[in-house]
């Protein structure tokens, strides 16, 4: 193995773990608000996510390398793995007809990507992800997705700091 396809190996491997990381959180949130069968089908597919990226042309052309000096393969090798696993809206066809399960995935894994790169995903799906796949922020898919995200997600430091501010106000804060 060179040290390209190690390092891709590791790439791989690191958001696989992120994913199911995403997932075991969001999972544990969903617990919490009594919707364990949800939560116990987000950590089964956990398990499985993007193992199609470790054999043939996934592995082969799914790679930033590759993506730069043969977009066409690129493209191919993407084609096959948004369409081969359920958790692309590719997949269905539609955001709007996937399973809450396989969304809450996608939702992992978007995050994940966000993460991985230094991304804002809440602006990610609001500004790119509606146009994308042609849903818009009063859509029942738009209003499932900010769910998760505010389960999985940490409220945003400007929010934090709302709270703090109006529990002092409030006294509620005070010691």
């Amino acid at each position: 193995m060179d040290t390209l396809d190690k390092q891709h190996l590791q790439s791989v491997i690191k958001h696989i773990a992120r994913v199911r990381e995403n997932c075991q959180i969001l999972a544990d949130k969903l617990i919490d608000n009594n919707e364990t069968e949800l939560a116990m089908r987000l950590i089964a597919n956990s398990l499985t996510h993007d193992k199609s990226k470790l054999f043939g042309a996934e592995w082969l052309y799914l790679r930033e390398d590759i993506k730069q000096s043969h977009p066409g393969m690129f493209n191919i090798a993407l084609q096959n793995h948004t369409s081969a696993n359920r958790h692309h809206p590719e997949y269905w066809g539609s955001i709007k007809d996937m399973p809450s399960v396989y969304l809450a995935e996608f939702v992992c894994d978007v995050t994940s990507r966000s993460q991985e790169f230094g991304d804002n995903i809440r602006e990610w799906v609001k500004n790119i992800a509606t146009k994308k796949f042609d849903f818009t922020v009063q859509s029942n898919t738009y209003r499932e997705i900010k769910k998760y995200l505010d389960l999985l997600l940490e409220k945003p430091f400007s929010q934090k700091k709302d709270v703090v501010l109006s529990k002092e106000k409030s006294g509620k804060g005070k010691k």
